[in-house]
C-alpha cells in the first residue's frame, strides 16, 4: 500500500498542499480529481520522490519511502503531464534507452519493447522518429516508457492533455485494461471528471491544496441526493434571472450552461419556484430536468465553482 500521512508542501509563503491523507491499496484504481492549480501535480511530485514534503510522511508497504528510494522507484511507473521522450529517436530507440536505465537484461528488454510496441499499436511506426508522431501516438509511447520495467504501481499526471477525443478514449481504454486485466495499481490525476469516473474505483477530490472529499463514486455522489440537481433550460438567459437564482435561499450552487443553468438545491421539489422565477424575469422555460449527480455536481456543491473554473 502507498500512503501519504499528513503531507504538506510549501513554496516560500505559498502552501501548495495542506495536510493530505491518502492511501492507494494494491490493485486499486484511485483518482485525484480537481481543477488546475489544486495541488495535484505537487502531490504527484512528492509521491514519485521528485520533491520532498515540507511536513508529513510518505510510506510504501508500511515503511518510509525516504528509506527505500531505489527499490520504490523500481516498483512504480510514472506518466508525466509533459511528453518525456527524445523527439529525434525512434519509438523503439526511446524504449530501449529507458529500459537500459533500469538495467534490464538485453534479451528481456528486446522482448519487452516488442510487447509494448504491439500493445500500443506502434509496431508499424517503431523505426520512425517521435517528432513525426501525432499527439495521441506520443501519449501512447509516453505510457509505454512508464511500463518498460513492469511496475506494480502506475502513476499518471493528466496524461490526456492536448490530444483529440478519439486518441484520448483510446488511451483511457489502454489504462483501464492495464488495471482490470493486468493487475496494475493506478493513481490517476485529472480535472476531467468523466475520465476519473471511467477509470477509478475510489476518488479523492482536491481543491486549493486540500482533500475536500474521499470515497467510492457512489459514496461521494451521496453527498448530494439525486433529487437535488436540476437542469434548467430557458429561451433567453438574463443577468436578472441568474442573480435571482444565485441568491435564492434554496439554491446551494449554480452553474451557467449553454442553454440555461445547473442548480444544486436541498429542496426536493424546486419546480414551482423555478417556473415562477423564470416567468418573473421575462423569459420562458424550455425544460426542467432532475438529473443524477456527477462528480462535477459534487465539486460545485462543495466549492460553488466548476472543475473547469
Amino acid at each position: 500500500m502507498l500512503e501519504l500521512e499528513g503531507v504538506s508542501k510549501s513554496f516560500a509563503a505559498v502552501e501548495a498542499v495542506k495536510n493530505v491523507h491518502l492511501h492507494v491499496r494494491q490493485g486499486e484504481a484511485v483518482g485525484l480529481l480537481g481543477p488546475n492549480g489544486a495541488g495535484k501535480s505537487t502531490l504527484i511530485d512528492m509521491l514519485t520522490t521528485l520533491t520532498k514534503p515540507t511536513a508529513g510522511e510518505i510510506r510504501f508497504e508500511g515503511k518510509p519511502v525516504a528509506n527505500q528510494l531505489k527499490p520504490f522507484r523500481n516498483r512504480i511507473g510514472v506518466v508525466p503531464q509533459e511528453i518525456a521522450l527524445f523527439q529525434e529517436l525512434s519509438a523503439e530507440e526511446n524504449l530501449l534507452f529507458f529500459g537500459k536505465l533500469y538495467k534490464l537484461e538485453k534479451a528481456a528488454l528486446k522482448q519487452r519493447v516488442a510487447e509494448l510496441l504491439d500493445l500500443m499499436e506502434l509496431t508499424n511506426r517503431k523505426k520512425e522518429p517521435v517528432r513525426t508522431f501525432s499527439g495521441g501516438m506520443k501519449r501512447r509511447l509516453n505510457l509505454a516508457v512508464a511500463l518498460i520495467h513492469k511496475p506494480e504501481y502506475l502513476i499518471l499526471d493528466e496524461p490526456t492533455v492536448g490530444i483529440d477525443p478519439h486518441s484520448r478514449r483510446h488511451l483511457l481504454d489502454f489504462i483501464k485494461d492495464l488495471q482490470e486485466h493486468k493487475g496494475l495499481t493506478i493513481l490517476y490525476t485529472s480535472h476531467y471528471m468523466e475520465e476519473v469516473e471511467f477509470l477509478c474505483n475510489r476518488i479523492y477530490i482536491v481543491d486549493r491544496g486540500s482533500v475536500i472529499a474521499e470515497g467510492t463514486q457512489s459514496e461521494i455522489k451521496r453527498i448530494i441526493s439525486p433529487q437535488s440537481t436540476y437542469e434548467l433550460t430557458v429561451a433567453v438567459k438574463t443577468a436578472e434571472l441568474k442573480e435571482q437564482l444565485a441568491s435564492h435561499e434554496h439554491v446551494q450552487a449554480l452553474k451557467e450552461t449553454d442553454e440555461g443553468y445547473r442548480i444544486v438545491s436541498a429542496k426536493n421539489n424546486l419546480f414551482p419556484t423555478l417556473l415562477h422565477m423564470v416567468e418573473d424575469s421575462g423569459t420562458t422555460v424550455k425544460g426542467i430536468h432532475i438529473k443524477q449527480p456527477t462528480l462535477e455536481d459534487v465539486f460545485l456543491h462543495l466549492t460553488g465553482r466548476s472543475l473547469r473554473d
